[in-house]
Order: structure tokens, then sequence, then C-alpha cells
């Protein structure tokens, strides 16, 4: 058994993630894995959005496609930075005790340099470089690249100009904070990269797909996802489970925020060097989320760390859980492979929790991120076409092989 990790949010599922399995399946070009476990994102993702349809059709989408182990990645570390975003995800699969490899996509598809880059990171030199150029006003993007411009040179500080050269980086830099034997592997992704407005060929970056999607037009992104995908989308669809839209929660949104004072602002997870008092401000003038991301956004505070602290606000998440290990690691879906992987696990060095009255033996850690769990599927139920009553985490059943699939 070779046991290959994934840290995903299949938001949706799409081919270049169906292709990403498959070369994490191989012998020949991948790591050969013979098991596959997903660590995914649950109804809100690291952009600072409502995922585009609920975790359980998210979760079948993967496991028609080749995932055979779902975990959830708790909230605080779904919708958090690059950097705990990775450690979150990275530590459970590293606390699984039987994950051997640790497979994403690049734009480089070469671990090698995306090391070397880490260590920059990890340069004595580096946090000095970064704050003299923060210093000087420049965005945090453009600062991390000058400094490990100086540390590694060109081509190195290059990697960061693609997202996942950085996610990649931030996952060894994971690896290595935890001491973990998991060996990073790299698959070089092709087609439409991240963001990008345009399909190509038959590879269109989520974002584009969740476009069309919103529009109502599943049948134009269907090229660009796996038959299964398309019609677990469509089925969530006629059931008014997809699309989710924050548009639907926007003066929710605005309220619970208004209600904050500076002292709550400034607990909120990814606030810094007085941001909470230029969020402040803006909350009591802004009359959308639009207006108030145009007027919190500088150079030096990008939009996607915005969306985080509106949503973060929203949802009363406030900032420490991420900086440690998720405390429970909660079982989404599993097949008889999963089933496997489970059974090497049981050393595991976090609760593993695939019921919802497990919570109540575990510690408070564990209780109060699942309380935030909680309150955030009961308000991602208002975003979506057909709002869910409460008590949805409760209700929540492990998908299984058996009622994964969509005829």
């Amino acid at each position: 058994m070779k046991v290959a990790g994934i840290v995903a949010e299949y938001n949706p599922f799409h081919n270049g993630h169906a292709y990403h399995i498959e070369q994490t399946r191989s012998e020949t070009a991948g790591c050969g894995a013979t098991h596959v476990v997903a660590v995914m994102s649950g109804n809100f993702v690291q952009r600072g959005e409502p995922a585009v349809m609920p975790k359980s059709d998210r979760v079948r989408a993967a496991m028609c496609e080749g995932v055979d182990l779902v975990l959830e990645s708790p909230l605080p570390w779904a919708m958090a930075s690059a950097e705990a975003f990775a450690f979150g995800a990275v530590s459970i699969l590293d606390s699984l005790g039987c994950v051997d490899c640790l497979s994403f996509g690049s734009e480089i598809g070469d671990s090698e340099p995306l090391q070397k880059a880490a260590d920059a990171l990890e340069s004595d030199r580096f946090s000095g470089l970064l704050h003299l150029y923060l210093d000087m006003g420049i965005s945090f993007p453009e600062a991390r690249q000058r400094a490990v411009t100086e540390i590694a040179g060109i081509k190195t500080a290059a990697l960061f100009e693609s997202a996942n050269n950085t996610l990649g980086i931030e996952y060894i830099k994971a690896l290595r904070r935890l001491g973990s034997s998991i060996e990073p592997f790299t698959v070089r992704r092709f087609g439409a990269g991240h963001d990008e407005e345009l399909p190509v060929g038959d590879i269109a970056s989520a974002s584009s797909i969740r476009r069309i999607i919103g529009a109502g037009r599943v049948e134009n992104a269907a090229p660009y996802m796996p038959a299964t995908t398309r019609n677990i989308i469509y089925r969530s669809m006629q059931e008014g489970h997809c699309p989710a839209d924050i548009a639907r929660i926007e003066r929710a949104v605005l309220a619970s925020l208004r209600r904050l004072s500076r002292d709550e602002l400034a607990a909120l997870p990814g606030i810094s060097e007085g941001l909470e008092n230029r969020l402040y401000e803006a909350i009591r003038q802004s009359g959308t989320i639009d207006e108030l991301m145009s007027s919190v956004k500088t150079k030096r505070y990008p939009m996607a760390r915005i969306r985080r602290l509106i949503l973060a606000g929203f949802l009363g998440l406030n900032s420490g859980h991420e900086k440690q290990r998720p405390p429970y690691i909660r079982v989404l879906g599993t097949n008889q492979r999963g089933m496997e992987i489970l059974k090497a696990s049981k050393g595991s060095r976090i609760p593993l929790v695939s019921r919802v009255n497990r919570f109540e033996s575990l510690g408070q850690d564990a209780q109060r991120v699942f309380e935030l769990e909680c309150r955030a599927a009961d308000l991602y139920a208002l975003a979506l076409p057909n709002p869910l009553p409460c008590g949805s985490e409760f209700t929540f059943k492990v998908v299984r092989e058996e009622n994964a699939g969509i005829e």
C-alpha cells in the first residue's frame, strides 16, 4: 500500500483535478499511489468565498474520480492565509501516520526549485528583508519576491509569481515544520492557469467554471469537467443547493460586521498593523460588499485577504486557531481503500471523527472548532438558492462508495 495525500477544495472538481489524481497514481510519471486521501475545505474556501456547492456534493465528485478518503480541513485553516492553509491540511495528513507522499500541482512541475524557494523563506535574512520592503509601502507579494531575489536570485523569486508554485512552497515548509517523513511530489499543471478567464483545450480554471455555473450555463462548462461532476452539479441545482452566492447573504454579512467593535475586528485572523481601524471605518460607510472591499484594499492588502477578513467577521472566526494543528480529523467520505487508510492510521496523533456525537468526548479546542463549523454551515445554507434549515452538520452522513455516484 502506498498512500498519497492531496490538499484540495474541488470547487468544483474539474478535468485538471482528474489529471492530477491520474498522475499521482501513475507508476511511471507519478508516485505510484495505490490509495489517495484528500484533505478538502468545507463550506467556505481559502479565497474568502462560499464554495459553489455543499461539501457533500463535492465529496461525491472527488470519490467518483479516484479519491479514496476525503477528510475535512476545518474552517479556521480552510479560510486562512496560504501558510496556515497549508499547515492545517498537511498537519492532518502527517498525523495519519501512513501517508507516504504529498502530491500537489505546480506550474514548474519540479519539487527541487520549490525546495530552494522554501530554503529562502526560512533563511535568517528573510524576515528582516521582508519588513524592510513592507515598510517601503509595497505589497506583501512584491516585498516577498524582492527579499527572495536578494537571498536566492531572480529565478527562484520568479516562482512566487504563480499561485500553485507558491502554495507548493508552503506545503514544503509545513512538512519541514512538522518534521514529517512525507515526501513532496509535484505534478506540472497544464492548460488554463489559476484564475484564467479562457480555457486551454479541455482544461479551464475553477474560477471560470464557477462563473459559467453561476450564470446557469452548466452545459457550457461540461467539456471541462468529468461527466460525474456535471451530473452531480445538475442534481444539486435541481435541489436548489447550487450555486451558492454570497450576494444572497450580503445584507446579513454587512449587518454582522456593523455590530463589531474595533477590538473585535482586531481579533480577526489576518489583522495586523492597525488594519482594523481602516476596516472599521469602511464598514460604516459601505452599503455593499464590493464597496467595502474597494475601501479597504490597498497595494499592501490584496483582495483575497480582505474577503477572508469580511467572512471571518461574519462567521465569528477569531485569530489563534490557525497557528496550531487542527484538533481533530473529520471523515467526510470513504470507499474500501479509504477504510484501509483509516485502519492503517489507528495510531493517529489527532482524534479521528466520523460521527458528530464523538465531539462530546473530545477536548474544548475540538468542540470550539466544531461549533464554528456548525455556525458556518448554518450561515452557508442561506447562500443557497433554496435556503436550508439549521443543523446540517448534525445530519451530515459520511459519503460511502455505494452512494457516491450519480446516475
